[in-house]
């Protein structure tokens, strides 16, 4: 059964260049060698809520769990924390449409 990673943040104040330079050269890249497929990234612009809101799926649960004890995935989020605060993630089975 697929497994998604959902993901939000938001981005700190003064560190969105950096920010996407990061999320472009290394985390999005990082996730991919790791075996998570991105499905989505939206960026609210307006209203309440996470500025950041972003998924991706395994084929698996093992998988998922596989990628989330790995060293390489604590290494990106603690360097993604250099660059967003109130983040969060859940782990939820795919059901291939948009999902909080």
């Amino acid at each position: 059964m697929m497994m998604k990673l959902l993901m939000s943040w938001d981005i700190k104040t003064g560190r969105e260049q950096a920010y996407f330079e990061f999320i472009v050269r290394e985390f999005a890249p990082g996730l991919m060698r790791l075996g998570l497929q991105p499905t989505e990234a939206w960026y609210t612009v307006y209203g309440e809520g996470p500025q950041i809101l972003t998924g991706g799926v395994t084929t698996d649960m093992e998988t998922m769990n596989r990628i989330l004890a790995s060293e390489e995935w604590k290494a990106l989020r603690d360097r993604l924390m250099n660059y967003v605060t109130n983040f969060s993630y859940k782990v939820v089975m795919a059901n291939g449409s948009f999902q909080l």
